[in-house]
């Protein structure tokens, strides 16, 4: 099972969340940090691998909101991305609004 973990420390390693899960007792198969791909700094999340789905789901409840390098982490399951990935923001064109001043100065 693969876990989202959020509001890591930005100093953080993989082998510190490596050794956070491990002291809390769960196999950890993977640590994937999620870096920036101009800079390479860490993001301040990424992803565990754990074992299974029971594991996963104990390591969620026992460890979500725990500290670790005195930030508390957001830990849940991680959902997969959808199509055409993220970036948010507005998408597609902006037409009329009620207030349009360029026509207000034509009329007069």
């Amino acid at each position: 099972m693969r876990l989202y973990v959020g509001n890591l420390p930005f100093k953080a390693t993989e082998g510190d969340i490596q050794d956070f899960f491990s002291q809390a007792g769960f196999a950890v198969d993977q640590v994937s940090l999620v870096r920036d791909k101009f800079t390479g700094e860490a993001r301040g999340f990424g992803f565990v691998d754990i074992e299974d789905q029971t594991a996963g789901e104990a390591a969620v409840r026992a460890c979500n909101g725990k500290e670790l390098l005195g930030r508390a982490l957001v830990i849940n399951e991680a959902r997969p991305m959808t199509p055409g990935g993220g970036g948010g923001g507005f998408r597609g064109e902006r037409r009329g609004g009620g207030n349009d001043r360029r026509g207000d100065r034509r009329s007069r």
